[in-house]
This record gives C-alpha cells, structure tokens and sequence, in this order.
C-alpha cells in the first residue's frame, strides 16, 4: 500500500525568470513606508503623483522618502519623470499585475 504523507503544496510554481523580476519588488514592498508610497502613486486620479505632494503625508525628511521612491523605482514598481524641480512618480501597472496574479488564491474545491 502506498501512502504519502504530506500533500504537495503547490501545483505550479513560479517560473525562474518571473521570481527573478518579482522578488525585488516583493522585497521592496517589505517597507510599510514603501508600500504605503506605492499605494498612493497607484492610486493617484490623475495616474501620476509629485513627490511634492507625497512627502508632507509623512512624517520622514525629503531625503528619506527620496530614498524610499529611489528603492521603489529600481524594484520596477514606479516610473519616475523629473519637470522642473519637480519628480512625478507612475506605478507601473504590468508589474503591479503580476504581483497581483501571483498573490490570488485559487478558490477552495
């Protein structure tokens, strides 16, 4: 008779080349602040927030946040476009995507 003891855990896995793109993200939103950040670019009506209006929503110094959205851009997550002195920051929706579609859950049967 055989008999297994453990159930396998999962029936698919993550392809090599997509952990190696979602993993900094991942480790990136490790940060309350940077999830926190992300959450408002991705939320902006516009599509599009400055860092201008981001930086009074904490309370952390200018640098800080910069080097918050600096860690979220080099992740993938965010674009970010300089207009004067200004940055404006765009989540970048194929990403947020994938995180999305790897974090569902398959219904119970």
């Amino acid at each position: 008779m055989d008999v297994s003891c453990c159930v396998p855990l999962a029936e698919r896995r993550v392809p090599a080349e997509a952990a190696a793109v979602l993993a900094p993200a991942f480790k990136a939103l490790g940060d309350p602040v940077r999830l926190q950040l992300l959450s408002m670019i991705a939320s902006a009506e516009s599509g599009e927030i400055c860092v201008c209006d981001l930086t009074p929503a904490f309370d952390l110094t200018g640098p800080t946040i910069s080097h918050h959205l600096r860690t979220l851009r080099e992740a993938g997550l965010v674009d970010a476009e300089r207009r004067g002195t200004w940055v404006y920051y765009r989540a970048r929706t194929g990403i947020l995507r994938q995180l999305a579609a790897l974090l569902t859950v398959a219904p119970a049967t």
